[in-house]
């Protein structure tokens, strides 16, 4: 006698499938829509310096060129990077006070040869560039979306405190990996339904 498939888990698989093909084609049009926003941000290196902090601050205004005051540092970062030249360093990050009545913002006055450098700055005018802050989410966040909303900072150039300079404004550090993403949903849906087709065949010798 013949086996019929099993109809609650086929539905599942195929609907398992279907929101991973579904996610994959997602990733590719997000794709696109990062392609376009590196081709605006290919021309803010060039436009004329605005005011930072700047509400709303959002990924349409990376580097771009910004003043700021920063009445005093009231906290520092290290991060791991490097300098101007590719030296590695510990970039100097100031978490800085603008008033009562404005927001805050973060600065990156420039790069340090050690993580415990206390950087002999008192706070000031700050010009440079806008460049998204640390973060430090996952990498599988970029697999469902855009994780937490990304902080914004100001690098400083020229640099401050006698510090190494910073890196100039690079467009490759605003990550592309849709299309990689997309394959790997295509994958993982192709896996899926190969596995359960194979389930269903070692079944139906079973039987």
């Amino acid at each position: 006698m013949t086996r019929r498939v099993p109809v609650v888990a086929s539905i599942l698989v195929a609907l398992a499938v279907a929101a991973m093909i579904a996610l994959g084609v997602w990733q590719l049009q997000r794709r696109h829509q990062k392609d376009a926003l590196v081709a605006r941000l290919s021309v803010n290196r060039d436009l004329p310096p605005i005011a930072f902090p700047r509400v709303p601050v959002g990924d349409d205004l990376l580097f771009r060129r910004a003043v700021a005051h920063c009445l005093q540092p009231t906290g520092w970062q290290s991060e791991g990077g490097h300098d101007a030249r590719g030296k590695p360093g510990w970039r100097q990050i100031a978490q800085c006070r603008t008033g009562a009545e404005g927001p805050g913002f973060a600065v990156q006055i420039g790069v340090a040869g050690a993580p415990n450098t206390t950087p002999d700055w008192a706070g000031g005018v700050v010009q440079g560039y806008i460049a998204r802050a640390p973060d430090h989410q996952p990498l599988i966040t970029g697999l469902f979306g855009k994780g937490a909303p990304k902080t914004l900072m100001l690098v400083a150039d020229p640099p401050l405190a006698r510090l190494a300079p910073n890196p100039p404004a690079d467009l490759s550090s605003v990550p592309n990996n849709h299309l990689a993403y997309a394959v790997q949903w295509f994958v993982f849906a192709f896996v899926a339904a190969v596995i359960y087709a194979l389930a269903l065949r070692k079944r139906a010798a079973r039987a």
